[in-house]
């Protein structure tokens, strides 16, 4: 398989809350996406940790 199970860390807290899958070949830059964070109450940009 060519997905790969990524971690998505909260931009504001830096806590790593969120995994998910991405294809490396469409996709091969880090991803962004804006997610809600329990500890901080709110939307916020989590990003894909290596």
């Amino acid at each position: 398989m060519v997905r790969e199970i990524i971690t998505l860390a909260c931009s504001a807290c830096k806590r790593r809350n969120y995994t998910t899958t991405k294809d490396k070949k469409l996709t091969p830059d880090r991803i962004e996406l804006k997610k809600y964070c329990r500890f901080e109450r709110k939307h916020t940009v989590h990003r894909e940790i290596r």
